[in-house]
């Protein structure tokens, strides 16, 4: 139970710099990085949206999901840790090619708030 606890509040951090950057691209204002240089690139590339949406769109629902099931994983829901689980794979390894797509396909640079949201994945997996 405290595993899904802390999965939850983990996934709070994700959510909110998933939907920091979902309303930074929405309204068109730029990223600003603090500690690496790179966001503005790496958010502004074609790699940052699928049909138009904000690629943190997808991470925003994809985190708030695992809140929400990690929550009744808690209440020890039968099937659904093994949804969160399937779920929380599926982010890691998208986290993975995101990753290399920064790094070596479209950019030499990376951006702060998606290695941000990388690390709550990769905590969230381990």
């Amino acid at each position: 139970m405290r595993l899904y606890v802390i999965a939850a509040i983990v996934s709070l951090v994700g959510l909110a710099d998933s939907i920091y950057l979902t309303v930074q691209h929405i309204t068109g204002q730029g990223v600003r990085c603090t500690v690496i240089s790179g966001c503005s690139e790496v958010l502004s590339s074609p790699y940052a949206t699928i049909r138009g949406y904000p690629l943190a769109l997808l991470g925003a629902i994809a985190y708030f999901t695992v809140f929400s099931l990690a929550i009744l994983a808690a209440f020890r829901y039968p099937i659904v840790s093994k949804v969160l689980v399937l779920l929380v794979a599926l982010m890691f390894f998208t986290t993975l090619v995101l990753i290399y797509l920064q790094a070596f396909v479209a950019f030499t640079t990376l951006c702060q708030f998606c290695l941000l949201s990388a690390a709550v994945t990769i905590t969230l997996t381990v």
